[in-house]
């Protein structure tokens, strides 16, 4: 008899809802289904994950559960079983960095970059992968060296799939490329748009997409990305990229595959939603880049956290066929565990998703006990490799802080933080030691990687209200409120240098109407601002700039920022520009975000802005990376309090910064985060009145 949708008894009524279930493809004994029930003709269980890239001890501390979920469930049907990742395996960060270390060699063979993270999921078993966008964070030629065999290094197991990304046109990627509908286990570490695995007796196709965003969010190299350029309308962009993807698709049911599976990161699960009705032949989409949790009721959640919505999310497919969209929250908290059946023609029976079955498993010591799952050996010894590392980083104190510093990606994309004032009055701060002049501070949202602080809820407790944000907690390596390296280096993951460069009125005018675009009710804009030396109010009902990153070269000028005021100047006033629009202000920013702009040596990075920010076509800037020895020969400029990091990027502005104004207890950063409604030097005029208009 099969154990089909049988529940396991549970000791903790909490947990009566976690179901433990044996897969069979058909068969079994006919009391175990009601009369007027058929019996499927196929069966899939599809374990599925994204985003675990925090870049800190979070994914360490949740790896080891992560993979007893992942072998338990794969032990109750091992020919049923898919183990995908729809991307952002890892970010430039303290775990991307320990894997270059030589104690790893013992597991890695031969350690770099981002190994240590790609071991993980080797020992995982994962299957197949879309690129996500902090895969490529480090830029083409480190990402094939990190997916493809080096020496003793033995690259991915599995392909790296995203059919409207053209690996060909780069001179790092082109060699990796993979025919597309190839087994993955044909192609360990190589790329394609498509690939195939056998999954109880049949070819299962998997299709890999990325948002058309990329060049914008990420080092692209020469990668060729479909659609370009991004159409600002969101409706017309879904049927271009919905078409870039299609082909990949009908290719595979050409080739008689019925049963297809997108994995999709999008970095808004609004775009995975919108694709569903648009493709054909899609059966299940995987989404990533989003950290969206999809739950439902039955499923125990990590203390604090809160579905986004129920798993899985239904829709029809443009030819009326069932279309399944699953995510969940990102860092190895939760498995995503998707039980579900197809009929002859390969066709989804939504029906046979069962709550408890399927849905999100929460690596909770408490779900591993009740379960009697173990971990995988493999993951727990890469992972201790690992944590020898990070170890004595945390040890390293640059400063304190009395308050949780709130860097959640929910928070320092849509509003105000004090993380994000935090880092931007250290790189303003920094950059004033190079050049007194220096006035304003701007600096992308996305840039803020993680919270410092410890989110503590009651055992059991899923009440928001219980829910308390704590400051830094004492550990074996550091006291009470210490802010760690291990701690800047997460949240400051990709750690971009400090640029300076001079913008006029009208010019820093257009720069915010930009930055405040994308802020709408649910949206998380990587682009969104955090600032220091500047105060702005804005209303985000109003028309919002649409157009490329050529300084007011707009195709719609926006008309969301009502009052900017810098140190007493009003720059803009009911939204209108006030004075002379081309006096200067000197502004503290980033490298990464003005590598659009020729620097003091006449180099441009790369033709496109940052995260699309309009820095291109300036007046007079007069870029200054300050990370640079052309621009500063020396380290003149620098405090010199703090050498974990290189000089002149943010991490090192930042332990500069706290070591400079709060080294110990008695001197701790004390600003306590706010909601929208009481912020002040960002007013987003939905959430309260503008108390900057003169």
């Amino acid at each position: 008899m099969s154990n089909l949708f049988r529940l396991r008894t549970l000791r903790q009524p909490a947990l009566l809802a976690a179901l433990a279930v044996g897969l069979s493809a058909c068969g079994g004994d006919s009391n175990s289904r009601r009369p007027d029930v058929q019996l499927p003709a196929y069966r899939l269980q599809l374990l599925h994950f994204a985003d675990v890239d925090g870049g800190g001890t979070a994914a360490l501390e949740n790896v080891a559960e992560f993979s007893a979920l992942v072998s338990h469930f794969r032990s109750l049907a091992p020919a049923n079983t898919l183990l995908v990742s729809s991307g952002d395996n890892y970010i430039p960060g303290p775990i991307y960095q320990a894997g270059r270390e030589t104690s790893l060699a013992g597991v890695l063979g031969k350690p770099g970059v981002g190994r240590g993270d790609v071991a993980l999921l080797n020992a995982l078993g994962v299957q197949a992968s879309a690129v996500g966008n902090h895969d490529l964070d480090g830029g083409t030629a480190e990402f094939a060296g990190i997916i493809s065999p080096d020496g003793d290094w033995d690259g991915a197991d599995f392909p790296w799939l995203s059919a409207n990304l053209d690996f060909s046109t780069d001179g790092s990627l082109a060699p990796l490329v993979a025919t597309d509908g190839q087994s993955v286990t044909n192609n360990p570490g190589k790329l394609a748009g498509s690939a195939t695995v056998m999954v109880n007796g049949e070819r299962i196709g998997l299709v890999g997409a990325v948002t058309p965003t990329l060049a914008s969010i990420t080092s692209t190299g020469g990668i060729t990305i479909s659609p370009s350029p991004v159409n600002p309308d969101t409706d017309a962009m879904l049927e271009e990229l919905a078409a870039a993807i299609q082909p990949a698709v009908d290719a595979l049911t050409d080739d008689g595959i019925n049963k297809i599976i997108l994995l999709a990161h999008m970095q808004q699960i609004s775009v995975e939603k919108g694709l569903a009705p648009l493709l054909s032949d899609v059966d299940i989409i995987v989404a990533g880049g989003s950290n969206t949790l999809l739950a439902t009721s039955m499923d125990a959640l990590h203390p604090g956290d809160t579905a986004a919505d129920t798993y899985p999310l239904g829709f029809t497919s443009a030819t009326g066929e069932p279309v399944l969209v699953v995510n969940t929250n990102g860092d190895y908290t939760y498995l995503g565990r998707l039980v579900v059946d197809f009929d002859e023609n390969g066709e989804l029976l939504t029906n046979s998703v069962v709550p408890g079955v399927s849905g999100a498993w929460a690596t909770l010591e408490t779900v591993i006990s009740q379960l009697g799952a173990s971990p995988i050996d493999d993951v727990e010894e890469v992972a201790d490799a690992l944590r020898d590392v990070l170890s004595d980083k945390e040890g390293n104190v640059a400063g304190f802080t009395d308050v949780f510093l709130e860097g959640r990606r929910n928070f320092v994309r849509s509003q105000e933080t004090n993380l994000g004032n935090l880092t931007a009055d250290a790189n303003l701060w920094y950059a004033r030691q190079a050049d007194a002049t220096a006035a304003i501070s701007l600096k992308n949202g996305g840039g803020i990687r993680a919270a410092i602080g410890q989110i503590i809820a009651p055992p059991g407790s899923t009440d928001e209200s219980e829910v308390e944000l704590l400051p830094p907690q004492e550990n074996e390596f550091k006291p009470a409120g210490a802010v760690s390296q291990l701690d800047i280096e997460t949240s400051l993951a990709f750690n971009n240098a400090v640029s300076l460069v001079t913008v006029t009125a009208a010019e820093l005018h257009d720069l915010m109407e930009y930055a405040v675009s994308g802020a709408n009710p649910g949206a998380t804009p990587g682009y969104f601002p955090q600032i220091g030396g500047m105060r702005f109010s804005f209303d985000p009902t109003a028309t919002a700039r649409t157009g490329d990153d050529t300084n007011q070269g707009a195709a719609t000028n926006g008309e969301r920022i009502q009052t900017l005021v810098v140190d007493g100047d009003v720059v803009v006033a009911n939204g209108t520009l006030q004075g002379d629009p081309a006096r200067s202000f000197r502004m503290a920013t980033l490298q990464y975000l003005v590598r659009c702009i020729a620097d003091s040596g006449g180099n441009i990075e790369n033709a496109t802005c940052g995260d699309n920010y309009p820095f291109k076509n300036l007046t007079a800037p007069d870029r200054r990376d300050l990370a640079s020895t052309v621009d500063f020969p020396g380290t003149a400029y620098d405090p010199g309090l703090s050498d974990f990091s290189v000089s002149g990027g943010e991490q090192d502005a930042l332990a500069e910064y706290l070591l400079a104004q709060h080294a110990d207890a008695e001197n701790a950063f004390t600003l306590a985060e706010t909601p929208a409604e009481q912020d002040e030097r960002i007013q987003n005029l939905s959430q309260r009145n503008d108390t900057l208009a003169p």
